[in-house]
Protein backbone atom coordinates (compact mmCIF):
# COMPACT_ATOMS: atom_id res chain seq x y z
CA UNK A 1 0.00 0.00 0.00
CA UNK A 2 1.47 3.82 -0.48
CA UNK A 3 -1.09 6.17 0.29
CA UNK A 4 -1.83 8.96 3.00
CA UNK A 5 -3.88 8.18 5.72
CA UNK A 6 -7.75 7.86 5.16
CA UNK A 7 -10.92 0.22 5.82
CA UNK A 8 -16.22 -13.78 5.51
CA UNK A 9 -17.17 -14.80 6.91
CA UNK A 10 -13.86 -16.51 5.71
CA UNK A 11 -13.75 -20.20 6.84
CA UNK A 12 -17.19 -20.84 5.53
CA UNK A 13 -19.25 -18.66 3.03
CA UNK A 14 -21.37 -18.23 6.33
CA UNK A 15 -24.35 -17.21 5.77
CA UNK A 16 -27.74 -17.25 8.12
CA UNK A 17 -30.61 -16.64 4.96
CA UNK A 18 -32.86 -14.62 7.22
CA UNK A 19 -30.37 -11.64 6.80
CA UNK A 20 -28.91 -11.75 3.45
CA UNK A 21 -32.15 -10.66 1.71
CA UNK A 22 -31.47 -7.60 -0.66
CA UNK A 23 -28.69 -5.92 -1.67
CA UNK A 24 -28.65 -3.07 1.12
CA UNK A 25 -26.36 -1.08 3.35
CA UNK A 26 -27.81 -0.96 7.18
CA UNK A 27 -25.42 1.73 9.54
CA UNK A 28 -24.57 -0.31 12.90
CA UNK A 29 -27.04 0.83 16.01
CA UNK A 30 -23.46 1.75 17.65
CA UNK A 31 -20.59 3.36 15.30
CA UNK A 32 -17.56 2.57 16.57
CA UNK A 33 -16.29 4.89 19.66
CA UNK A 34 -12.98 6.45 17.96
CA UNK A 35 -13.56 5.30 14.21
CA UNK A 36 -12.09 1.65 12.47
CA UNK A 37 -8.56 1.58 10.25
CA UNK A 38 -9.09 -1.99 9.95
CA UNK A 39 -11.35 -4.86 11.56
CA UNK A 40 -10.52 -8.73 12.19
CA UNK A 41 -12.84 -11.32 13.20
CA UNK A 42 -12.10 -12.93 15.96
CA UNK A 43 -12.62 -16.39 16.97
CA UNK A 44 -14.73 -16.12 19.74
CA UNK A 45 -16.99 -14.29 17.06
CA UNK A 46 -16.32 -11.05 18.31
CA UNK A 47 -14.72 -8.59 15.82
CA UNK A 48 -11.66 -6.52 17.02
CA UNK A 49 -11.05 -3.13 15.40
CA UNK A 50 -7.59 -0.67 15.26
CA UNK A 51 -9.26 2.40 16.45
CA UNK A 52 -8.30 6.08 14.78
CA UNK A 53 -5.55 6.39 17.59
CA UNK A 54 -3.44 3.59 15.77
CA UNK A 55 -2.64 2.11 19.54
CA UNK A 56 -6.16 1.72 20.17
CA UNK A 57 -8.14 -1.41 19.82
CA UNK A 58 -12.10 -1.92 20.01
CA UNK A 59 -14.69 -4.99 20.61
CA UNK A 60 -17.22 -5.49 18.41
CA UNK A 61 -20.15 -8.06 20.58
CA UNK A 62 -22.87 -9.30 18.64
CA UNK A 63 -26.39 -8.68 20.42
CA UNK A 64 -27.85 -12.08 21.83
CA UNK A 65 -29.63 -13.20 18.74
CA UNK A 66 -26.18 -13.32 16.48
CA UNK A 67 -26.89 -9.34 15.23
CA UNK A 68 -23.52 -7.72 14.82
CA UNK A 69 -25.81 -4.36 13.79
CA UNK A 70 -27.16 -4.10 17.52
CA UNK A 71 -23.80 -5.07 18.53
CA UNK A 72 -21.64 -3.31 21.37
CA UNK A 73 -18.57 -2.07 21.62
CA UNK A 74 -15.37 -2.23 24.22
CA UNK A 75 -12.26 -0.78 24.30
CA UNK A 76 -9.67 -3.11 24.56
CA UNK A 77 -5.67 -2.97 25.66
CA UNK A 78 -4.03 -1.10 23.38
CA UNK A 79 -0.14 -1.52 21.90
CA UNK A 80 2.84 -1.20 23.18
CA UNK A 81 3.31 2.71 23.20
CA UNK A 82 5.87 2.70 21.16
CA UNK A 83 4.32 0.94 17.87
CA UNK A 84 1.63 2.93 16.81
CA UNK A 85 1.80 1.36 12.85
CA UNK A 86 -0.58 2.12 10.48
CA UNK A 87 -0.77 -0.02 7.53
CA UNK A 88 0.97 -3.54 8.29
CA UNK A 89 1.06 -7.26 8.25
CA UNK A 90 -1.57 -9.12 9.81
CA UNK A 91 -3.20 -12.53 10.69
CA UNK A 92 -5.51 -14.54 12.72
CA UNK A 93 -3.61 -17.72 14.30
CA UNK A 94 -5.00 -21.38 14.33
CA UNK A 95 -4.52 -20.26 18.33
CA UNK A 96 -7.00 -17.63 18.29
CA UNK A 97 -4.49 -14.67 18.51
CA UNK A 98 -4.23 -11.26 16.38
CA UNK A 99 -0.53 -11.04 15.16
CA UNK A 100 0.40 -7.69 13.21
CA UNK A 101 4.34 -6.48 12.15
CA UNK A 102 5.33 -3.83 10.52
CA UNK A 103 4.07 -0.70 9.43
CA UNK A 104 4.09 1.52 6.49
CA UNK A 105 3.69 5.10 8.96
CA UNK A 106 4.60 4.20 12.78
CA UNK A 107 3.55 7.68 14.25
CA UNK A 108 2.32 9.52 11.45
CA UNK A 109 5.63 8.80 10.01
CA UNK A 110 6.96 6.99 7.11
CA UNK A 111 8.75 4.24 8.57
CA UNK A 112 8.72 0.53 7.16
CA UNK A 113 9.03 -0.56 10.45
CA UNK A 114 10.15 -3.99 11.74
CA UNK A 115 8.07 -3.77 15.10
CA UNK A 116 5.43 -6.61 15.60
CA UNK A 117 2.88 -7.59 18.43
CA UNK A 118 0.69 -10.26 18.75
CA UNK A 119 -2.66 -9.87 20.52
CA UNK A 120 -4.05 -12.23 23.16
CA UNK A 121 -8.12 -12.21 23.61
CA UNK A 122 -7.98 -15.08 26.55
CA UNK A 123 -5.67 -12.35 28.74
CA UNK A 124 -6.56 -8.84 26.80
CA UNK A 125 -2.90 -7.93 25.98
CA UNK A 126 -0.52 -7.00 23.14
CA UNK A 127 2.70 -8.43 23.74
CA UNK A 128 5.97 -7.25 21.36
CA UNK A 129 7.47 -9.82 19.24
CA UNK A 130 10.54 -9.55 17.41
CA UNK A 131 11.21 -9.67 13.41
CA UNK A 132 13.30 -12.02 11.30
CA UNK A 133 17.03 -11.70 11.76
CA UNK A 134 18.70 -8.87 9.18
CA UNK A 135 14.96 -8.09 8.12
CA UNK A 136 15.60 -3.90 9.43
CA UNK A 137 12.08 -2.93 6.89
CA UNK A 138 9.05 -4.80 7.38
CA UNK A 139 6.53 -2.07 6.45
CA UNK A 140 3.23 -2.69 4.50
CA UNK A 141 4.40 -6.51 3.65
CA UNK A 142 2.49 -9.90 1.99
CA UNK A 143 1.73 -11.83 4.46
CA UNK A 144 -0.18 -15.38 4.51
CA UNK A 145 -1.08 -18.22 7.39
CA UNK A 146 0.45 -21.39 5.71
CA UNK A 147 -1.76 -24.61 6.10
CA UNK A 148 0.43 -25.92 8.57
CA UNK A 149 -0.43 -22.61 10.85
CA UNK A 150 2.87 -21.13 10.38
CA UNK A 151 3.11 -17.35 9.22
CA UNK A 152 4.55 -16.81 6.05
CA UNK A 153 6.07 -13.24 5.60
CA UNK A 154 7.61 -11.71 2.67
CA UNK A 155 9.98 -8.63 3.12
CA UNK A 156 8.74 -5.86 0.98
CA UNK A 157 11.76 -4.84 -0.35
CA UNK A 158 13.65 -7.86 -1.57
CA UNK A 159 12.48 -11.19 -2.70
CA UNK A 160 13.28 -12.71 1.13
CA UNK A 161 10.34 -14.75 2.86
CA UNK A 162 10.03 -16.23 6.37
CA UNK A 163 7.91 -17.85 8.53
CA UNK A 164 6.73 -17.05 12.18
CA UNK A 165 6.48 -20.26 14.36
CA UNK A 166 3.13 -19.72 16.79
CA UNK A 167 4.08 -21.71 19.22
CA UNK A 168 7.46 -19.96 19.87
CA UNK A 169 7.47 -16.95 18.14
CA UNK A 170 10.23 -17.88 16.43
CA UNK A 171 11.24 -16.77 12.64
CA UNK A 172 12.85 -18.90 10.20
CA UNK A 173 13.88 -17.27 7.18
CA UNK A 174 13.04 -20.11 4.26
CA UNK A 175 13.81 -20.64 0.67
CA UNK A 176 12.37 -17.94 -1.57
CA UNK A 177 14.04 -19.29 -4.67
CA UNK A 178 12.30 -18.74 -8.39
CA UNK A 179 10.53 -15.28 -6.95
CA UNK A 180 10.81 -13.12 -10.08
CA UNK A 181 10.83 -9.39 -8.03
CA UNK A 182 10.58 -8.33 -4.84
CA UNK A 183 7.64 -8.55 -2.71
CA UNK A 184 6.22 -5.18 -2.34
CA UNK A 185 3.21 -4.30 -3.04
CA UNK A 186 2.15 -7.63 -3.71
CA UNK A 187 -0.79 -9.43 -2.77
CA UNK A 188 -0.90 -13.50 -1.44
CA UNK A 189 -3.64 -15.83 -1.78
CA UNK A 190 -4.15 -19.71 -0.43
CA UNK A 191 -4.97 -22.18 -2.83
CA UNK A 192 -6.25 -25.78 -2.26
CA UNK A 193 -3.31 -27.37 -2.42
CA UNK A 194 -1.84 -25.07 0.21
CA UNK A 195 0.57 -23.44 -2.28
CA UNK A 196 0.35 -19.12 -2.26
CA UNK A 197 -0.13 -17.54 -5.64
CA UNK A 198 0.96 -13.76 -5.94
CA UNK A 199 0.79 -11.80 -9.45
CA UNK A 200 4.07 -9.26 -10.01
CA UNK A 201 3.90 -5.76 -9.15
CA UNK A 202 7.25 -4.86 -10.35
CA UNK A 203 7.53 -8.04 -12.97
CA UNK A 204 4.47 -7.03 -14.31
CA UNK A 205 2.41 -8.93 -15.92
CA UNK A 206 4.15 -12.28 -14.46
CA UNK A 207 2.71 -14.66 -11.66
CA UNK A 208 4.18 -17.44 -9.60
CA UNK A 209 2.78 -19.94 -7.37
CA UNK A 210 4.97 -20.71 -3.56
CA UNK A 211 5.54 -24.16 -2.95
CA UNK A 212 5.92 -24.19 0.91
CA UNK A 213 7.33 -28.03 0.45
CA UNK A 214 9.68 -27.31 -1.85
CA UNK A 215 10.62 -23.64 -0.55
CA UNK A 216 10.59 -22.06 -3.94
CA UNK A 217 8.08 -20.30 -6.22
CA UNK A 218 7.27 -21.44 -9.53
CA UNK A 219 6.03 -19.65 -12.91
CA UNK A 220 2.22 -19.12 -13.79
CA UNK A 221 2.85 -17.22 -16.30
CA UNK A 222 1.47 -14.19 -17.77
CA UNK A 223 -1.60 -12.47 -16.28
CA UNK A 224 -2.70 -11.61 -19.67
CA UNK A 225 -3.89 -8.17 -19.14
CA UNK A 226 -1.76 -5.55 -16.95
CA UNK A 227 -3.11 -5.31 -13.89
CA UNK A 228 -0.65 -2.53 -12.22
CA UNK A 229 -1.14 0.88 -11.88
CA UNK A 230 1.74 3.80 -12.64
CA UNK A 231 4.79 3.51 -11.03
CA UNK A 232 6.31 6.19 -8.76
CA UNK A 233 3.12 7.20 -8.01
CA UNK A 234 4.32 10.12 -6.07
CA UNK A 235 6.77 11.34 -8.57
CA UNK A 236 9.79 11.19 -6.07
CA UNK A 237 11.91 8.65 -4.08
CA UNK A 238 10.28 8.17 -0.67
CA UNK A 239 12.65 8.65 2.08
CA UNK A 240 13.46 6.04 5.05
CA UNK A 241 15.83 4.71 7.60
CA UNK A 242 18.98 6.08 6.77
CA UNK A 243 20.24 7.74 3.73
CA UNK A 244 17.31 5.47 1.93
CA UNK A 245 14.57 5.87 -0.76
CA UNK A 246 11.43 3.85 -1.89
CA UNK A 247 10.37 4.07 -5.58
CA UNK A 248 6.99 2.73 -5.29
CA UNK A 249 6.82 -0.41 -8.23
CA UNK A 250 2.86 0.61 -8.60
CA UNK A 251 -0.29 -0.79 -7.09
CA UNK A 252 -2.63 -3.58 -8.12
CA UNK A 253 -6.18 -4.72 -6.38
CA UNK A 254 -7.72 -7.69 -4.39
CA UNK A 255 -7.52 -11.25 -5.48
CA UNK A 256 -10.28 -13.68 -4.03
CA UNK A 257 -10.34 -17.52 -4.50
CA UNK A 258 -13.58 -18.68 -6.11
CA UNK A 259 -15.87 -21.68 -4.83
CA UNK A 260 -15.33 -23.08 -8.27
CA UNK A 261 -11.51 -23.08 -7.82
CA UNK A 262 -10.52 -19.89 -10.03
CA UNK A 263 -8.55 -17.18 -8.37
CA UNK A 264 -10.53 -13.41 -9.37
CA UNK A 265 -7.61 -10.63 -9.88
CA UNK A 266 -8.20 -7.23 -9.79
CA UNK A 267 -6.03 -4.05 -10.53
CA UNK A 268 -5.61 -0.63 -11.26
CA UNK A 269 -5.44 1.71 -14.32
CA UNK A 270 -2.15 1.00 -15.77
CA UNK A 271 -0.05 3.90 -16.88
CA UNK A 272 -0.80 6.13 -19.99
CA UNK A 273 -4.39 4.02 -19.93
CA UNK A 274 -7.59 4.80 -18.96
CA UNK A 275 -9.31 1.57 -17.75
CA UNK A 276 -8.53 -1.43 -15.17
CA UNK A 277 -8.28 -4.42 -15.76
CA UNK A 278 -9.50 -7.97 -14.16
CA UNK A 279 -8.10 -11.65 -14.80
CA UNK A 280 -9.05 -14.86 -13.81
CA UNK A 281 -6.61 -18.08 -13.14
CA UNK A 282 -7.34 -21.47 -13.24
CA UNK A 283 -4.68 -23.45 -11.67
CA UNK A 284 -3.17 -26.13 -13.60
CA UNK A 285 -4.01 -30.03 -13.24
CA UNK A 286 -1.13 -32.23 -12.02
CA UNK A 287 1.69 -30.16 -11.58
CA UNK A 288 0.94 -28.22 -14.67
CA UNK A 289 1.35 -24.63 -15.53
CA UNK A 290 -2.47 -22.08 -14.50
CA UNK A 291 -3.82 -20.20 -17.42
CA UNK A 292 -4.77 -16.52 -17.05
CA UNK A 293 -7.98 -15.44 -18.93
CA UNK A 294 -9.31 -11.50 -18.83
CA UNK A 295 -11.92 -10.92 -17.10
CA UNK A 296 -14.33 -7.91 -17.02
CA UNK A 297 -13.14 -4.71 -17.35
CA UNK A 298 -14.08 -2.21 -14.53
CA UNK A 299 -16.84 0.59 -15.71
CA UNK A 300 -16.72 4.43 -15.74
CA UNK A 301 -12.87 4.81 -15.16
CA UNK A 302 -12.74 2.92 -11.88
CA UNK A 303 -10.36 0.53 -10.50
CA UNK A 304 -9.55 -1.18 -7.72
CA UNK A 305 -6.00 0.06 -6.75
CA UNK A 306 -5.13 -0.61 -3.07
CA UNK A 307 -8.56 -2.08 -2.20
CA UNK A 308 -10.69 -4.67 -0.49
CA UNK A 309 -12.57 -7.44 -1.76
CA UNK A 310 -15.14 -10.11 -0.31
CA UNK A 311 -16.47 -13.66 -1.16
CA UNK A 312 -19.73 -13.44 -0.50
CA UNK A 313 -22.15 -16.51 0.46
CA UNK A 314 -23.58 -17.14 -2.81
CA UNK A 315 -19.38 -17.39 -4.46
CA UNK A 316 -19.63 -13.85 -5.69
CA UNK A 317 -16.60 -11.57 -5.32
CA UNK A 318 -17.76 -8.18 -3.93
CA UNK A 319 -14.85 -5.76 -4.81
CA UNK A 320 -14.49 -1.98 -3.61
CA UNK A 321 -14.00 0.14 -6.28
CA UNK A 322 -11.66 3.35 -5.79
CA UNK A 323 -14.63 5.62 -6.28
CA UNK A 324 -16.63 3.80 -3.26
CA UNK A 325 -18.83 2.25 -5.81
CA UNK A 326 -19.40 -1.92 -4.79
CA UNK A 327 -19.33 -4.25 -7.10
CA UNK A 328 -20.55 -7.73 -7.63
CA UNK A 329 -18.17 -10.18 -9.88
CA UNK A 330 -20.58 -13.08 -10.66
CA UNK A 331 -17.61 -15.22 -12.78
CA UNK A 332 -18.46 -13.49 -15.82
CA UNK A 333 -19.39 -9.97 -15.26
CA UNK A 334 -18.70 -7.07 -13.22
CA UNK A 335 -21.96 -5.19 -11.79
CA UNK A 336 -22.32 -1.72 -10.08
CA UNK A 337 -24.49 -2.33 -6.57
CA UNK A 338 -24.31 0.33 -4.44
CA UNK A 339 -21.88 3.37 -3.75
CA UNK A 340 -20.63 3.94 -0.13
CA UNK A 341 -18.67 6.77 -0.99
CA UNK A 342 -14.78 7.50 -1.54
CA UNK A 343 -12.39 7.19 1.01
CA UNK A 344 -10.70 3.97 2.68
CA UNK A 345 -13.45 1.76 3.78
CA UNK A 346 -12.05 -2.01 4.56
CA UNK A 347 -14.57 -5.02 4.01
CA UNK A 348 -14.71 -7.88 6.12
CA UNK A 349 -17.35 -10.53 6.08
CA UNK A 350 -19.42 -11.94 9.11
CA UNK A 351 -20.51 -14.92 10.05
CA UNK A 352 -24.17 -13.79 9.16
CA UNK A 353 -23.31 -13.58 5.49
CA UNK A 354 -23.05 -9.66 5.92
CA UNK A 355 -20.12 -7.80 5.08
CA UNK A 356 -18.83 -5.30 7.64
CA UNK A 357 -17.60 -1.83 5.90
CA UNK A 358 -14.79 0.15 8.15
CA UNK A 359 -16.89 -0.73 10.87
CA UNK A 360 -19.71 1.34 10.41
CA UNK A 361 -22.41 -0.13 8.32
CA UNK A 362 -23.08 -3.44 6.94
CA UNK A 363 -23.55 -5.16 3.24
CA UNK A 364 -26.38 -7.34 2.82
CA UNK A 365 -26.23 -9.61 0.02
CA UNK A 366 -29.01 -11.44 -2.11
CA UNK A 367 -27.68 -14.40 -2.61
CA UNK A 368 -27.04 -18.09 -0.99
CA UNK A 369 -24.80 -20.59 -0.88
CA UNK A 370 -24.61 -24.20 -2.51
CA UNK A 371 -25.30 -27.29 -0.65
CA UNK A 372 -22.26 -28.70 -2.08
CA UNK A 373 -19.97 -26.41 -0.30
CA UNK A 374 -21.02 -26.87 3.09
CA UNK A 375 -18.67 -28.24 5.66
CA UNK A 376 -20.16 -31.51 7.26
CA UNK A 377 -20.06 -32.45 11.13
CA UNK A 378 -19.16 -36.17 12.02
CA UNK A 379 -18.43 -35.69 16.11
CA UNK A 380 -19.40 -33.20 18.38
CA UNK A 381 -20.86 -32.99 21.80
CA UNK A 382 -24.45 -33.24 22.77
CA UNK A 383 -24.45 -30.54 25.41
CA UNK A 384 -21.92 -28.20 26.63
CA UNK A 385 -20.66 -26.73 30.22
CA UNK A 386 -19.53 -23.37 30.32
CA UNK A 387 -15.95 -22.91 30.18
CA UNK A 388 -14.81 -26.03 29.31
CA UNK A 389 -13.45 -27.04 26.04
CA UNK A 390 -14.30 -29.37 23.61
CA UNK A 391 -13.44 -31.22 20.03
CA UNK A 392 -15.28 -31.06 17.32
CA UNK A 393 -14.59 -33.21 13.85
CA UNK A 394 -15.81 -32.95 10.58
CA UNK A 395 -15.01 -31.47 6.96
CA UNK A 396 -14.09 -28.40 5.45
CA UNK A 397 -14.34 -26.64 8.51
CA UNK A 398 -12.10 -23.73 6.72
CA UNK A 399 -14.36 -23.18 3.87
CA UNK A 400 -13.47 -23.11 0.46
CA UNK A 401 -11.61 -19.57 0.22
CA UNK A 402 -9.68 -17.26 2.83
CA UNK A 403 -12.73 -15.00 2.12
CA UNK A 404 -11.47 -11.64 2.50
CA UNK A 405 -8.25 -9.44 0.31
CA UNK A 406 -6.49 -6.95 -0.11
CA UNK A 407 -3.88 -5.16 -2.77
CA UNK A 408 -0.95 -6.12 -0.66
CA UNK A 409 -0.96 -6.13 3.42
CA UNK A 410 -3.94 -5.98 5.73
CA UNK A 411 -4.52 -9.19 5.58
CA UNK A 412 -8.17 -10.04 7.49
CA UNK A 413 -8.41 -13.52 5.73
CA UNK A 414 -11.05 -15.85 7.99
CA UNK A 415 -10.33 -19.34 6.76
CA UNK A 416 -11.19 -20.42 10.06
CA UNK A 417 -13.90 -22.54 12.08
CA UNK A 418 -16.24 -20.45 14.03
CA UNK A 419 -19.13 -22.23 16.79
CA UNK A 420 -22.43 -20.60 17.76
CA UNK A 421 -24.09 -22.05 20.16
CA UNK A 422 -28.43 -21.29 20.98
CA UNK A 423 -29.76 -21.34 23.96
CA UNK A 424 -33.09 -23.79 23.00
CA UNK A 425 -35.15 -22.06 25.89
CA UNK A 426 -34.65 -17.96 25.17
CA UNK A 427 -33.57 -18.34 21.38
CA UNK A 428 -30.02 -16.36 22.61
CA UNK A 429 -26.71 -16.96 20.90
CA UNK A 430 -23.34 -17.52 22.42
CA UNK A 431 -20.02 -17.52 20.64
CA UNK A 432 -17.69 -20.03 21.58
CA UNK A 433 -13.90 -19.28 21.18
CA UNK A 434 -12.50 -21.87 19.09
CA UNK A 435 -8.36 -22.45 18.83
CA UNK A 436 -5.47 -24.85 17.80
CA UNK A 437 -6.98 -25.97 14.16
CA UNK A 438 -5.75 -28.92 13.17
CA UNK A 439 -5.47 -27.84 9.69
CA UNK A 440 -5.60 -23.53 8.18
CA UNK A 441 -5.98 -25.07 4.50
CA UNK A 442 -8.97 -24.16 2.14
CA UNK A 443 -11.09 -26.58 0.32
CA UNK A 444 -10.08 -29.47 2.03
CA UNK A 445 -12.23 -31.70 0.53
CA UNK A 446 -13.22 -35.16 2.21
CA UNK A 447 -9.90 -34.71 4.61
CA UNK A 448 -11.45 -35.13 8.48
CA UNK A 449 -10.47 -32.04 9.80
CA UNK A 450 -11.04 -30.54 13.48
CA UNK A 451 -10.78 -27.79 15.90
CA UNK A 452 -11.40 -27.29 19.87
CA UNK A 453 -13.82 -25.12 21.03
CA UNK A 454 -13.81 -23.11 24.76
CA UNK A 455 -17.42 -22.15 26.38
CA UNK A 456 -17.15 -19.02 27.84
CA UNK A 457 -16.72 -19.18 31.81
CA UNK A 458 -18.92 -16.25 32.33
CA UNK A 459 -22.26 -17.46 30.62
CA UNK A 460 -25.23 -17.38 32.58
CA UNK A 461 -26.50 -21.10 31.52
CA UNK A 462 -24.84 -23.91 32.78
CA UNK A 463 -25.64 -25.99 29.88
CA UNK A 464 -26.81 -25.63 26.06
CA UNK A 465 -27.50 -27.56 23.46
CA UNK A 466 -25.45 -27.63 20.46
CA UNK A 467 -26.57 -27.76 16.54
CA UNK A 468 -26.85 -31.25 15.26
CA UNK A 469 -27.38 -30.15 11.44
CA UNK A 470 -25.93 -27.48 9.07
CA UNK A 471 -28.16 -24.01 8.99
CA UNK A 472 -25.42 -21.67 8.19
CA UNK A 473 -22.42 -21.35 6.40
CA UNK A 474 -20.04 -19.05 4.15
CA UNK A 475 -17.32 -21.07 1.51
CA UNK A 476 -14.64 -20.35 3.50
CA UNK A 477 -15.35 -21.41 7.11
CA UNK A 478 -17.37 -23.71 8.98
CA UNK A 479 -20.92 -22.64 9.96
CA UNK A 480 -21.78 -21.04 12.53
CA UNK A 481 -24.57 -22.03 14.66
Amino acid sequence: MFRGLSMLFAGALALVSSYATAQTIVRLKNQPPDGSIITFQMTDGTVLAQGGNETDWWKLTPDNTGSYINGTWTKMASLPSDYSPLYFASAVLADGRLVIIGGEYLGGNFAFTNKGAIYDPTANSWTAIGHPQGWNFIGDSPAIVLPDGKWLLGEKMKTADATLDPKTLKWTVVSSTGKNDENAEEGWTLMPDGSVLTFDVKDHPQSEDYIPAQGQWVSEGSTGPDLRGPQNCCGRCIPYGKGKCYNPPGEVGPAILRPDGTVFATGAVPAHKTIAHTAIFTPGQNGQMGTWTAGPDFPNGDQASDSFASLLPDGNVLVEGSSGELYEFDGTKLTPKVSIGPGYNSLMILPTGEVLIAGFEVYQPKGTYQAAWAPTISSYPQSVTRGTTYQISGTQFNGLSQANSFGDELETQTNYPLVRITNNSTGHVFYTRTHDHSTMGVATGSTPVSTNFTCHPAWKLARASLWSSPTAFHPSRCPSR
